[in-house]
């Protein structure tokens, strides 16, 4: 069995003096050369575990000051459902009013973007096809905690009532509303989830550290005709939030 990597040993060294109350919330940590001459470790170790540590949420770093233990946070909790695609069923601002928080979103849509290749792939589309593309900052309270970039065929959509995503009579009615309006029927959705670490730009809209974990989630629509009709980049970041599948159960 391969030994484990000494960084993640005081990752959980610090971690667990954070939960024996010697260091509080607010409190700030030693110097690196302090913690690693503790520890038996160089500055680097103390410094790769302590990265880890502020990408949980665990730690946070101040730039010039040093680093801190965080201030404990309330996750919001993220929830991915299929009745929430259906007329009446909840929306991410029900969701947040459930836990007493206040739930809003903000979008930007581009009509006639080239797909990108991958983005072409996912829609079965030539790359350079045009598509409709939509970003969402999803936010609690007013601050954000999701991010989404939406894409959608402009040859099915365009010159229809739904070609804009939040506009129009159709406006934020989910992507299942929406394509019945013009006579597509949404069978399924497939969702691929996977940890990754925040780009610079997500860090920065999301007001996270940079390199902090996030849950990346590719998700496509499907008509019930097996075309793919909209597929989207979710990006939700493990420190503020938590995702919950709910499936359900035919009887």
């Amino acid at each position: 069995m391969p030994e484990r990597p000494p960084y993640l040993r005081i990752a959980d060294e610090l971690r667990q003096r954070i939960a024996e109350r010697v260091w509080e919330p607010g409190d700030r940590l030693p110097s690196r050369a302090q913690i690693g001459q503790e520890c038996g470790v160089g500055e680097n170790v103390v410094r790769r575990a302590q990265e880890l540590l502020i990408s949980q949420g665990v730690l946070e770093g101040r730039a010039g000051s040093g680093t801190y233990v965080a201030e404990p946070r309330r996750r919001v909790r993220v929830v991915r459902s299929s009745a929430r695609e259906q007329p009446g069923g909840p929306s991410f601002r029900a969701d947040m009013q459930a836990v007493g928080r206040h739930g809003d979103w903000e979008s930007r849509t581009d009509a006639k973007v080239p797909a990108p290749a991958d983005i072409a792939a996912r829609l079965g589309l030539a790359e350079g096809d045009l598509c409709v593309r939509t970003t969402y900052e999803f936010l609690a309270d007013g601050k954000p905690v999701q991010l989404s970039t939406s894409w959608e065929p402009y040859d099915l959509t365009g010159g229809t009532l739904v070609v804009l995503p939040e506009g129009g009579p159709h406006a934020g009615a989910g992507v299942v509303n929406r394509m019945a309006a013009i006579g597509v029927t949404i069978s399924h959705a497939v969702e691929q989830p996977e940890p990754r670490t925040a780009t610079a730009e997500e860090a920065s809209l999301l007001g996270i550290q940079k390199a902090a974990l996030v849950s990346h989630i590719r998700r496509t629509y499907y008509s019930d005709q097996g075309r793919p009709v909209e597929t989207a980049d979710i990006v939700v970041p493990t420190a503020l939030c938590e995702i919950v599948y709910e499936i359900p159960i035919n009887r």
